[in-house]
C-alpha cells in the first residue's frame, strides 16, 4: 500500500488533517461518509463522461454515454429505480467513435471509459455496503470541495480542458489518500473495501495528468506545471481550512478548529 501511496502523497500538498479522520470515524457520521462517497463515485464517472462527450466522440457515442449513466443518475438524484437493478447497466453498449478532428481523442476515450466503468462498479459496491449496514440512501448537500477548485478553471481552450484535467487529478488523488487514511480506523469490512479502492484507483490521477500534458497543445509544459502547482495550493487550502459541513472531501471540521482555539 505504501508503494501506491508514495506518488499520491508527493503530488498532494498536504495530508488529511487528523481532525477530519476523528470526525469521519464517529458512528453518527457513517451514513454521511458513505452517502457522500457514493455520490462522489457517480460524479467522478459523470466528469469523465462529460470530458469524452465534449472533446472526443461523435454525437451518437455521446448519446450512448448519457444512456449508460442515466439509471445511476435517476437513482441518485431522483430516487427512481431499484439499486439492485443497476448491476444490469454496468456495461457500455456501444463502442466509442472518436471525432475525426479531435487530437488525442483515442487516449482520452480509453482512459476515461475505463475510469467510468470502475467508478460505477465502486458506486454499486458502496450501495451494497449501505444495504448490509441498513443505511438508507438519502439526498445530502454537496461539499464545497470540487466547486472550490473548478471555479478557478480558465474559460478558453485548450486551457479549460487542461485545468479540468488537473482538477480531476487532485480529486482522484485526494480520494485515494483518504481511503488510506480511513482504513486503520474503521471495521474490517470497510478497511478491506477502502484498500481495494486505493489499489484500483491509484493510477487515476496520473492518467489525468498525462492527458493534461497531451492536450496542452500550445500550452507549454512549464505553464502546465504552474497550473498543477496552483491547483495544488487551492486543493490544500480547501482540505486544511475550517469547513462547516462534514463530507468525504470536506476540510477541517469547524468544531475541531473551535476546540483548539
Amino acid at each position: 500500500m505504501e508503494q501506491l501511496l508514495q506518488p499520491i502523497r508527493q503530488f498532494l500538498r498536504c495530508e488529511t488533517p487528523h481532525q477530519w479522520i476523528d470526525e469521519a470515524i464517529k458512528p453518527e457520521n457513517l451514513h454521511l461518509l458513505l452517502i457522500d462517497h457514493l455520490v462522489c463515485e457517480l460524479k467522478a464517472a459523470q466528469s469523465a463522461m462529460l470530458l469524452i462527450r465534449r472533446y472526443a466522440v461523435d454525437e451518437a457515442s455521446g448519446d450512448a454515454l448519457l444512456a449508460w449513466l442515466k439509471p445511476y443518475e435517476d437513482f441518485t438524484y431522483r430516487k427512481e429505480g431499484d439499486w439492485r437493478a443497476l448491476a444490469d447497466h454496468a456495461r457500455l453498449t456501444k463502442a466509442m467513435l472518436p471525432k475525426r478532428d479531435a487530437p488525442y481523442s483515442s487516449e482520452l476515450i480509453d482512459k476515461m471509459v475505463l475510469l467510468i466503468k470502475e467508478e460505477l462498479h465502486h458506486f454499486y459496491q458502496v450501495l451494497e455496503i449501505m444495504h448490509e449496514l441498513d443505511i438508507p440512501y438519502d439526498n445530502i448537500s454537496s461539499s464545497r470541495y470540487a466547486r472550490g477548485m473548478l471555479r478557478h478553471v480558465r474559460t478558453h481552450e485548450p486551457a479549460t480542458l487542461v485545468d479540468k484535467l488537473i482538477c480531476g487529478a487532485y480529486i482522484e488523488a485526494r480520494s485515494c489518500e483518504r481511503f488510506a487514511a480511513l482504513a486503520p480506523y474503521v471495521d474490517e469490512r470497510l478497511a478491506k473495501f477502502y484498500i481495494s479502492l486505493l489499489r484500483s484507483e491509484a493510477r487515476h490521477f496520473e492518467d489525468y495528468l498525462t492527458l493534461a500534458q497531451q492536450f496542452g497543445g500550445a500550452v507549454n509544459n512549464s505553464e502546465i506545471n504552474e497550473r498543477v502547482k496552483f491547483f495544488g495550493e487551492v486543493e490544500a487550502q480547501l482540505i486544511s481550512s475550517p469547513d462547516s459541513e462534514f463530507r468525504f472531501h470536506s476540510g477541517c471540521p469547524v468544531r475541531a478548529v473551535a476546540s483548539e482555539s
